[in-house]
C-alpha cells in the first residue's frame, strides 16, 4: 500500500485534479475582486477567448474528418 503513494503518476493525477478544481475558482475570485470596469473587460476577454478556442477545436475536428474521408476514398 505504501508503494502506491511513491508512484509519481498518482501524485501527478492528484495535483492535476486539485488544479482543475482550484484554478477556475481562483480565476473567478480574482475577477470578482477587480473594479467594475476591469471586471467587464475580463469577462468580455474570457468570452472572446472561449469562442476562439471553440472555433479552433471545430476546425481541428473538421480537418481530421476530412483526412478520414480522404483515406476512405483510397
Amino acid at each position: 500500500m505504501a508503494s502506491v503513494f511513491l508512484d509519481k503518476w498518482i501524485w501527478i493525477t492528484i495535483f492535476s485534479v486539485v488544479l482543475i478544481i482550484v484554478l477556475p475558482l481562483a480565476i473567478v475570485w480574482g475577477i470578482l475582486n477587480l473594479p467594475a470596469e476591469l471586471r467587464i473587460i475580463a469577462t468580455i476577454c474570457i468570452i472572446i477567448l472561449w469562442g476562439v478556442v471553440a472555433g479552433y477545436k471545430d476546425w481541428i475536428v473538421s480537418k481530421e474528418q476530412q483526412k478520414e474521408q480522404e483515406k476512405a476514398k483510397c
